[in-house]
């Protein structure tokens, strides 16, 4: 039985009140919201993450960090360094997205280091291993694709992304809209070569009992890409997008009657403006489904500061619904991401997730602010660091400008908070902390 099936009889198995005790929800509220398929919980019993995350409604909004190797950089101690600087800063969930290098092995060893869900795109060994076998993306079979899938589920992986809205009647849409960064979607590129040159519909969309059988045998939880995504914001909320996420709306419903786990993938490169209406829109496509977006990115102009382009954005998704956000690091456009790279855009998606969560009314969300606050008001800076999404570079700054006085080097003796609480309050700010 998978989690859905169980959560549809009431089995209030040790996972569903260990979630509804970390959000604050009650076991039966998290039980219908499983049973609807507007939560879900990627969660292979062959990787049982120790670190179990709950995505969709009321749930806390969540975060996930892409790493892997590249054919340049195939290098897996260094994708090792990434997985562990993101589970240091609370990431709660991880991809890997390797290309490069023995990906099989790689795969294997971050998903036994890897406390939290991990993900895949199972269609990129299945295009590599075609290239090494056959000379080219084109040549693989559907049978190659199904391999990887089934062989990925078997070792662990708790969620995959597989592009199955990306229909020939989608590509004929993409054709006629004339986009100007047309597909940025490496998995979108891929099946669009493979469907143009065979001359044939997308075998996961053709098939798709097919992979709901072997998502349903794992329990494997299915993240329904978005292969025509927008990679300009000119090109957002067009109508090749909107013709994916229609059949995406469709395939949802498929999944839940086979009791599969199922999540909708979304933009992208989407303006300001436009941010808060996808969200509705996917929502009400497909029915609610937890939406797990990519930023997203409301400009283009900002090479190096993707991230903080992207917390942007997520921001407003998350507020606007979205459940799941993808990070985007300050190398995005440029190249592969370090390590600080990586920290950078998972604390910048974690700073918009949680800024979102406050919108959204999540128990629990505004009391770290408020006692941050407080320890602020009282010029506590042991309890400010402990508070603080990033204790270290809190750390590094006070370090690097230290004060003759109590309060920051900023305002010294004239720190607002000090002054205030002298005159204001008796003298609550504590002349001792430091």
């Amino acid at each position: 039985m998978t989690l859905i099936e169980k959560a549809r009889k009431g089995n209030l198995i040790p996972l569903f009140k260990r979630i509804a005790r970390e959000e604050r929800v009650s076991p039966d509220t998290l039980l219908s919201l499983i049973a609807e398929g507007k939560v879900v919980i990627p969660y292979n019993r062959f990787h049982s993450p120790s670190r179990p995350a709950a995505i969709g409604q009321k749930m806390r909004t969540k975060v996930n960090v892409n790493l892997g190797t590249s054919r340049d950089y195939p290098d897996l101690k260094s994708e090792i360094a990434k997985l562990k600087i993101s589970l240091k800063y609370n990431t709660d969930a991880v991809m890997d997205l390797s290309t490069g290098g023995n990906i099989r092995a790689i795969r294997k060893k971050l998903l036994s280091l890897s406390s939290v869900p991990l993900g895949t795109v199972p269609v990129y060994e299945a295009a590599i291993q075609a290239i090494y076998r056959r000379g080219s993306i084109v040549k693989m079979t559907e049978d190659d694709l199904f391999g990887v899938i089934e062989a990925q589920a078997q070792e662990g992986v708790d969620f995959m992304t597989v592009h199955c809205g990306l229909t020939l009647k989608a590509i004929d849409r993409l054709k006629k809209q004339g986009r100007i960064a047309d597909i940025v979607s490496r998995g979108g590129a891929f099946h669009l070569a493979w469907m143009l040159h065979n001359e044939k519909e997308n075998p996961l969309y053709a098939n798709f009992d097919r992979l709901l059988e072997i998502a349903r045998r794992y329990d494997i939880t299915l993240s329904l890409g978005d292969g025509l995504r927008p990679g300009s914001i000119l090109d957002a909320t067009d109508r090749p997008q909107i013709e994916e996420l229609l059949t995406l709306g469709e395939l949802v419903k498929q999944a839940r009657q086979a009791g599969v786990q199922a999540m909708v993938e979304g933009p992208g490169h989407v303006p300001l403006d436009q941010v808060a209406m996808n969200i509705k829109l996917q929502k009400i496509l497909c029915e609610e489904a937890p939406f797990y977006v990519l930023g997203p990115l409301v400009t283009d102009i900002a090479p190096g500061y993707d991230h903080i382009v992207s917390a942007i954005g997520g921001a407003i998704a998350a507020s606007a619904g979205a459940d799941f956000l993808c990070y985007v690091t300050p190398a995005e456009h440029l190249g592969l991401p370090s390590i600080e790279d990586v920290k950078e855009g998972l604390i910048a998606s974690k700073i918009a997730a949680h800024a979102a969560d406050i919108v959204k009314g999540i128990p629990g969300a505004i009391d770290r602010d408020a006692e941050l606050s407080r320890a602020r008001k009282k010029l506590d800076w042991d309890k400010q660091q402990k508070l603080s999404i990033d204790p270290d570079k809190f750390a590094e700054i006070r370090n690097r400008r230290k004060s003759r006085s109590k309060a920051c080097s900023m305002c010294g003796e004239f720190c607002a908070m000090k002054i205030v609480s002298e005159f204001l309050n008796g003298g609550e700010a504590d002349d001792s902390c430091s």
